[in-house]
């Protein structure tokens, strides 16, 4: 992920080179109050945090208006995953587009590089002196990205990188700004990562909350808030709504002689079969056991119910045992008015089946 790359022709990679001094991590008050540039940074970091719409764009406004207070013609941002343990390029701002992988791979393969190191070591250097790639001489200053892990505890979660052309001295002011977009980096850093994590943590509660584990199908809940749903539109519209139950024939025994892992593997097969069996407006999903449930908008449900058990009869045997199974069909509103008296129409009908393989139809088509 990378925020932003302005292309330019003087743009370099950052090279390592002689070390400068250790940068001061400590709270630095600037003495003849804030200059112009401080208050440029400050401005533009604070927006950047509150209203930024992602990372890219809270970092390129941040580091960019950290160059423009320093002078600074290139930045680079990289942040450790904690996934892979890993240094990631995020932003590069003033290095030429040819240079920019070459650049990364150098910095990410190489732990001894000066701006890798100082993600390790959470020292960072200032003054540091270095080359283009085509000789010219620059000055670079690496910033560790450090945040609060609880306590007295300091985690590390990156390395800002700035860069001059030829020789540059960081005085203690411009020092203090850096120090300052540093911290602010690593805020938006550990703001929009933690936002991320919650994001995600929020889905994937969303997802186990809707389908089955073992299948990956909708669950029993999902399924009974869609055909609610289906139910009511239909009594409204005046159409129909058929349910199909499915029982995988002959389960109880597939876990009884070839163990619950065999039964597992074959509600896999059988769900991926009827997920690929049914159309975009129908709704399939594990309610227990081995009992599976379509919901079909209109008088469809025989119709696909049939192209499962076709799709089902091409998996052959697993274990010594055929899989096959069969479906009981009920339609809204001539073999039930609810939700619940469709499904048990439905359930009693597979219940009647008379032998593997089947269909039932509460009442059938003329």
């Amino acid at each position: 992920m990378r925020a932003r790359h302005a292309p330019d022709d003087s743009a370099a990679r950052l090279h390592g080179g002689t070390p400068g001094r250790t940068l001061r991590r400590d709270f630095v008050t600037d003495s003849n109050g804030a200059a112009a540039g401080s208050l440029g940074v400050l401005s533009a970091g604070a927006a950047a945090l509150a209203r930024a719409a992602d990372l890219d764009q809270a970092l390129a406004v941040i580091v960019e208006a950290g160059a423009a207070a320093t002078g600074a013609s290139m930045a680079a941002v990289f942040a450790l995953d904690p996934d892979r343990n890993a240094l990631e390029l995020l932003l590069t701002l003033g290095i030429a587009e040819d240079t920019i992988e070459a650049f990364e791979a150098d910095v990410v393969g190489n732990p001894d590089h000066p701006i890798h190191h100082a993600a390790l070591d959470r020292s960072g250097t200032l003054g540091r002196t270095g080359q283009t790639p085509d000789g010219t001489p620059m000055t670079g200053a690496d910033l560790p990205l450090v945040v609060s892990g609880g306590g007295e505890v300091e985690v590390g979660v990156g390395v800002l990188s700035f860069g001059w052309p030829g020789e540059h001295t960081v005085g203690a002011d411009e020092e203090t700004v850096l120090v300052a977009v540093a911290d602010m980096v690593a805020a938006a850093v550990t703001l929009f990562r933690t936002s991320s994590m919650a994001a995600e943590r929020s889905e994937w509660l969303e997802r186990v909350a809707l389908t089955d584990a073992l299948t990956g199908l909708a669950n029993g809940r999902t399924v009974s808030r869609v055909l609610e749903l289906e139910v009511a539109r239909a009594g409204r519209s005046g159409v129909e709504v058929s349910v199909a139950v499915f029982d995988v024939d002959g389960f109880r025994e597939i876990n009884r002689t070839s163990g619950s892992r065999a039964g597992d593997h074959v509600l896999r097969q059988v769900a991926s079969v009827l997920a690929e069996s049914v159309r975009l407006v129908d709704t399939i999903g594990r309610t227990g056991g081995d009992e599976f449930i379509l919901v079909a908008p209109g008088g469809a449900g025989a119709t696909v119910a049939r192209r499962v058990l076709d799709g089902i009869a091409k998996l052959g045997e697993f274990d010594g045992n055929t899989v096959s199974v069969s479906a009981g069909v009920a339609r809204f509103p001539v073999d039930g008015e609810s939700p619940e008296g469709l499904i048990e129409a439905a359930r009693a009908a597979v219940a009647g089946a008379s032998a593997p393989a089947s269909i039932v139809e509460v009442t059938p088509r003329a």
